[in-house]
């Protein structure tokens, strides 16, 4: 892809967010702050933290597994997220909430645990293991 094409893609990228964005602001217009920026971390940490966790401290964890991870993280949360009091009650005004907790990243960390484990038990990466193993090396001695 040459400059150009990078730019618009990155312009057209910003342009959406920033709509995305306001369109939220506008949905969520009274809810408290800090509870939704609670909110954004449990995202965070449901799609990233079991992926880094489990490629930092064991060797058989495959990219396919910290892949699947990754995506069962983000769309655990974000289901979970729309399911909770949160949405279904505050925002969407129905009487009950289908899932009861106002914070899913609980569930939803453990969900991308468990499918990152999975997935790497039934794949196989040697490329990713011998790259563990440099890394570790690395680690210990100090090397970037």
């Amino acid at each position: 892809m040459n400059e150009k094409k990078e730019l618009r893609v990155a312009k057209i990228s910003t342009l959406s967010l920033g709509i995305v964005a306001i369109m939220l602001g506008i949905l969520f217009k009274g809810q408290n702050i800090a509870f939704m920026v609670g909110l954004a971390f449990a995202i965070a940490s449901s799609a990233n933290f079991p992926a880094l966790l489990l490629s930092i401290y064991w060797k058989k964890f495959t990219t396919q597994g910290a892949v699947a991870s990754m995506i069962t993280g983000l769309g655990l949360a974000i289901i979970l997220i729309f399911l909770s009091p949160t949405i279904w009650v505050d925002v969407l005004h129905h009487s009950r909430a289908l899932f009861p907790l106002k914070n899913p990243g609980l569930f939803s960390m453990a969900g991308s645990f468990l499918v990152g484990i999975l997935v790497s038990r039934f794949t196989h990466d040697l490329q990713a293991e011998e790259k563990y193993d440099e890394e570790t090396v690395r680690s210990c001695i100090g090397e970037k």
